[in-house]
């Protein structure tokens, strides 16, 4: 009698275990519990997530105001603009290993020469005409455009921390981006460290 009893008590136990672990089997992996965004909130997510990040810190002009820096909201994320004109750069600091940063915090120079923030606005000079590939791409792998076998993002672009997002947050970006006010500006090239005058 005694055996039937727990036997009957090792099967109750294993097929609640059973029951148990299906009913809450479902895991992160089994991508049911995956959120469909619709387009308005893919870019709400997208803003939220640009705005975090700190895409406006080097991608829109700035102005000194009495608390520092402030961006230039008619120039939002239009990156460096074609008509500045770079200050004189200090040599000496560069030899003894600073890098610099122009007074609107788009220009920037270093041992990789000088780069430009780029226009990430929906405009044609800026992501405008980019495939969403090319976008997931340059920050996934830090090329230039997104274009297989170009060059690599130059300093201060923080796309290795941006490689690590989700392909969702960076459709996300992606599908904000294309909603920004277009800003036609073409940036110019980046110099190399022996064309620095």
């Amino acid at each position: 009698m005694k055996t039937k009893k727990t036997l009957i008590f090792f099967v109750s136990v294993c097929l609640s275990l059973i029951l148990f672990s299906r009913c809450g089997g479902k895991t992160k992996s089994d991508g049911a519990d995956k959120k469909v965004l619709t387009e308005e909130q893919l870019i709400q997510r997208g803003n939220y997530l640009v705005t975090i990040s700190g895409c406006h810190d080097c991608h829109s002009p700035k102005r000194m105001g009495p608390q520092g820096p402030e961006d230039i909201q008619e120039l939002f994320l239009s990156g460096y603009q074609a008509n500045a004109q770079l200050p004189p750069i200090e040599k000496t600091a560069l030899q003894k290993g600073w890098m610099l940063f122009t007074g609107d915090l788009n220009g920037f120079v270093g041992p990789w020469g000088i780069s430009f923030a780029a226009n990430i606005t929906s405009d044609q000079t800026g992501i405008g005409n980019w495939p969403e590939e090319n976008f997931i791409r340059a920050l996934r792998e830090g090329k230039y455009k997104g274009i297989e076998g170009s060059r690599m993002l130059l300093p201060p672009m923080p796309w290795q921390n941006l490689a690590k997002a989700t392909d969702d947050d960076l459709k996300a970006f992606f599908a904000f981006l294309k909603t920004t006010k277009p800003i036609k500006n073409a940036i110019p090239m980046a110099i190399a460290p022996t064309d620095i005058k």
